[in-house]
């Protein structure tokens, strides 16, 4: 009885899971540029009343990047495709240095910005300032569907898009696009 149980479940989740892909194949999703990972958002909602602490503690938000392009970048030191995520972000910020793009890393490790500076020191990050939301009510709030999660907002605070997964941030295309975008978008 609990294998034939199992067997209707499994059979399930792949009809749903056929019919999604079958879908985003048929239908796919709207991109804010070809060499980005970003679907492009439907409405494009307000972040800039997002709060989150800095490196000092200091309550930070999205508002405080007003007139910049922003990756937020939503991960936990947790989870393995943001460990392994981090430093190729951490080299897109290093290469973006200077423009009107900015790559906010924010943590959502309920420890706080110990944790988060002791995984920053083990894998090398000299480019990304910490960032720590320790309630971790920020994924609920951006409805994130899971961990890393990145949205791309505009300079007025609003998002453009978003993509959960990690991505190769550090491939040249990727700054690229940003840097271009980033003169495409109001300010």
């Amino acid at each position: 009885m609990r294998l034939r149980i199992a067997l209707a479940a499994a059979a399930s989740i792949a009809f749903v899971a056929a019919g999604i892909g079958t879908y985003v194949a048929l239908h796919g999703e709207k991109r804010i540029a070809p060499g980005l990972p970003f679907a492009k958002a439907s409405r494009p909602s307000d972040l800039s009343e997002l709060r989150f602490q800095d490196g000092s503690g200091r309550t930070r938000s999205i508002a405080d990047y007003r007139g910049k392009l922003v990756v937020l970048n939503l991960w936990a030191t947790w989870c393995a495709p943001c460990r392994e995520e981090m430093p190729a972000l951490d080299r897109l910020q290093a290469g973006l240095r200077g423009s009107g793009v900015e790559v906010v890393a924010l943590s959502v490790d309920q420890q706080g910005l110990p944790v988060v500076r002791k995984f920053f020191t083990e894998v090398g990050v000299k480019s990304l300032e910490p960032y720590i939301d320790p309630t971790a009510q920020a994924a609920f709030k951006l409805s994130a569907v899971g961990l890393p999660s990145t949205l791309l907002v505009d300079a007025r605070g609003r998002e453009l898009g978003r993509h959960a997964g990690a991505v190769k941030w550090d491939a040249p295309e990727v700054a690229a696009e940003l840097r271009k975008l980033e003169k495409e978008v109001e300010r």
